[in-house]
């Protein structure tokens, strides 16, 4: 038995953030002769209390204790540093005294206590300790505990009494950020670890090898994945000097004051060495030069500043830049190479997995019903981002707390413990703010997915069959299409007569397969401008693939892709359309999670290049419906409806026989017009309210088929 060891500290998983847990090895454990659940003290530059857990299996054998950030500060101990782990014991704590450290904790009152304490039960703590709470809207506020009864390492436990002193703290109130609080990109994280908090500690490391360490990360991606907050987490786990800046408060409005703002940062950086400059929205300051007017010799000179700020004469010393976008296309090239931004990341669109992560890490203090399914709402959350997620959940507690709006007394600014206590989000609450929340990677050409539902489609039961294996089977049998070495279609067309359900069908994939739905009318791409109707498609598939899995759906895709003339007529407008079209389907790119989605009822006019296999693979001709069909699409159509009991609805499939679907509807509902009618007929000069019970007869049937056989007949004349 051994009263101490020496372990290596590691990030927690997600779940254990904030309940004051360190996970070991079984083996150490049993070395120490602990059991879970039992205190130990971990020791860094300080000695703070917390429970043992046994770590799970892929973390084992590796001699390392998995402690939080906020257990970390209380050791004083970084990721990758040794803590030495000692046997103590603890008693029950009967009066512990909290200060928030931040003004935002002071907003709470002298009776909340109760509450506060009920968030932080079952925690062991010490004098000098860090606690955090997470509280219902999964906003966390930290207190320091100022004082125990009876003094050492005590047991929080129901029946702990607590004393807030709520003075007025100074200073900002910034929240303090570690890695567990970022969901989704592990990749990510353990590169920029390697590149800045590396060098930063350790610079001996790298000067023996002979190895220069970078100098500049550049960071970039789609709003909202989280690109800020990764280096708010690196200030904070790595305790350099952090320096902020916000691209467009550099400019200033006399001659030489914007480059003198830019050497100021870089001396004080240099002058608190090692520090960290992030310039957030760096294509405010540095966009390309050659797209500058000659008006715009500012930012020109500013661009030219940095440059030789980043990689000039001097040398920058332990300066590291990190850069963050989300166009990164537009930042001047000069600045992406090495020795000025040595290393790109990209922050993508987090995947199933990553959202999951997210979501988990969002709903930390939100008391969740049974009923709550995290990997449901992974599941159908498809292109949310971060920052949409943490959005949900934040709708979703929003949701839960309206139903208790009435009960709280907002004169007196209190809420009931009883009342606090009793609040559950369950998953209703979260399918309701989904309605509210947008995901931000398609929120420009974002449409409501309509209510269609397979059932809703008379007939085309094979084509329907085929839709469900190219867009669902990729989702749900991944694994499958992996081992037998195969990609789904990228393409399908369907085409035929008008009101034959063409958009109908592509209602109801959407509706269906539960993935992403950019819907786009082809004329709306088309510009008059040279080159704005090929950034139009590129946009397009750049969406479209950030939001995968996705369907691109294109109604009338014909007007969008017309067969190109061989003489050469024309402003090339439509060529060139269909050139950045046909690359963007298969191309040297790869067209990975979208499907392309298009109709037409004049498939002759698709210029032919699109309808090989490789862009368009799977072509079908939707036919005019049977007579089974036509009576299955009555079906649909009249469901709802006060039919007569004499009305069939074989008779009526017989008699619209070469009648589309939408014909059909059209029927069906100008019966009901009809049948309406004939009651109000009825009721006019008795009195002003109508009565009587309306039903649908045969006879309105056969005058709405009659009409419509009249209007086909007019088309063909």
């Amino acid at each position: 038995m051994k009263d101490e060891i020496i372990l290596r500290v590691k990030e927690a998983p997600v779940k254990d953030v904030g309940r004051a847990i360190a996970r070991i090895d079984p083996k150490d454990m049993k070395l120490m002769g602990l059991e879970s659940g039992d205190v130990i003290v971990i020791e860094g530059k300080r000695a703070t209390p917390v429970k043992i857990m046994p770590c799970f299996p892929e973390d084992r054998d590796k001699r390392i204790i998995q402690i939080d950030g906020i257990t970390r500060e209380n050791a004083q101990a970084g990721i990758d540093e040794k803590v030495k782990i000692i046997k103590t014991t603890c008693r029950q704590a009967s009066k512990i005294k909290l200060k928030p450290d931040t003004n935002s904790g002071s907003l709470f009152k002298a009776d909340d206590a109760k509450y506060i304490g009920s968030l932080i039960n079952g925690l062991s703590v010490t004098k000098g300790d860090k606690v955090r709470a997470t509280l219902f809207g999964s906003r966390a506020v930290n207190y320091t505990v100022t004082g125990t009864n009876p003094d050492g390492v005590v047991l929080i436990h129901p029946n702990t009494t607590f004393q807030l002193e709520l003075t007025k703290q100074e200073g900002e109130n910034k929240s303090k950020v570690s890695y567990e609080d970022i969901g989704g990109l592990g990749n990510q994280v353990q590169r920029i670890r390697e590149m800045i908090e590396l060098p930063l500690k350790y610079p001996e490391i790298f000067e023996r090898l002979g190895v220069q360490a970078p100098k500049g990360v550049f960071l970039y991606g789609p709003p909202g994945t989280g690109k800020t907050l990764i280096v708010r987490a690196v200030a904070h786990e790595t305790d350099a000097y952090f320096i902020n800046i916000s691209g467009p408060e550099i400019m200033g409005k006399f001659y030489g004051e914007s480059e003198g703002r830019i050497r100021k940062i870089f001396e004080e950086a240099q002058a608190h060495a090692p520090s960290i400059i992030f310039i957030d929205e760096i294509d405010a300051i540095a966009p390309k030069r050659e797209d500058m007017g000659g008006e715009k010799q500012v930012e020109k000179r500013v661009v030219a500043q940095l440059l030789s700020l980043m990689d000039g004469l001097e040398s920058r010393g332990k300066v590291i830049v990190i850069g963050a976008t989300n166009i990164p296309n537009s930042i001047d090239p000069a600045l992406r190479r090495p020795g000025r931004f040595d290393r790109e990341i990209s922050i993508s669109i987090p995947d199933k997995i990553g959202r999951l992560e997210i979501l988990h890490i969002h709903t930390r203090g939100i008391p969740l019903s049974l009923d709550v399914d995290m990997e449901k709402l992974a599941e159908i959350t498809h292109g949310f981002v971060g920052a949409d997620l943490e959005a949900l959940a934040r709708e979703a507690a929003m949701t839960a707390l309206r139903k208790i709006l009435p009960q709280i007394d907002f004169e007196m600014a209190e809420i009931p413990y009883e009342l606090l206590m009793s609040l559950e989000v369950t998953m209703d609450n979260f399918f309701d703010a989904m309605k509210e929340v947008e995901p931000s990677a398609i929120r420009e050409v974002f449409v409501e997915v309509p209510n269609v539902k397979w059932d809703d489609v008379g007939g085309l039961d094979e084509i329907k069959e085929a839709l469900k294996e190219t867009v669902e089977w990729p989702l749900i049998y991944d694994d499958l299409f992996k081992k037998a070495d195969t990609k789904p279609p990228k393409g399908i067309i369907l085409h035929g007569k008008p009101g034959t359900g063409k958009t109908y069908l592509a209602k109801a994939l959407a509706s269906e397969s539960g993935v992403n739905f950019i819907s786009v009318k082809g004329p709306q791409i088309l510009s008059r401008y040279i080159g704005e109707s090929e950034k139009g498609v590129r946009e397009l598939f750049r969406m479209a693939k950030q939001a995968s899995p996705c369907i691109l759906f294109l109604d009338e895709i014909d007007s969008l892709t017309p067969r190109r003339s061989s003489d050469g007529s024309g402003s090339g407008v439509i060529e060139r359309v269909i050139g950045q079209f046909l690359t963007e389907m298969d191309g040297i790119e790869d067209l990975k999670g979208v499907i392309v989605l298009a109709a037409t009822n004049r498939i002759d006019l698709i210029d032919p290049a699109l309808l090989r296999s490789g862009r368009f693979d799977l072509i079908f001709e939707l036919p005019f419906p049977d007579v089974k069909t036509r009576e299955k699409i009555f079906g649909i159509h009249t469901r709802n409806k006060p039919l007569g009991k004499k009305v069939s609805l074989n008779k009526l499939a017989l008699k619209t026989e070469s009648l589309t679907g939408s014909d059909i509807e059209f029927i069906c509902r100008k019966a009901a017009m009809l049948a309406i009618r004939e009651l109000i007929d009825k009721s006019k000069g008795k009195s002003k309210e109508v009565t009587g019970e309306i039903i649908i007869m045969e006879n309105h049937f056969e005058e709405a088929i009659g009409l419509v056989l009249q209007q086909n007949s007019t088309k063909k004349g």
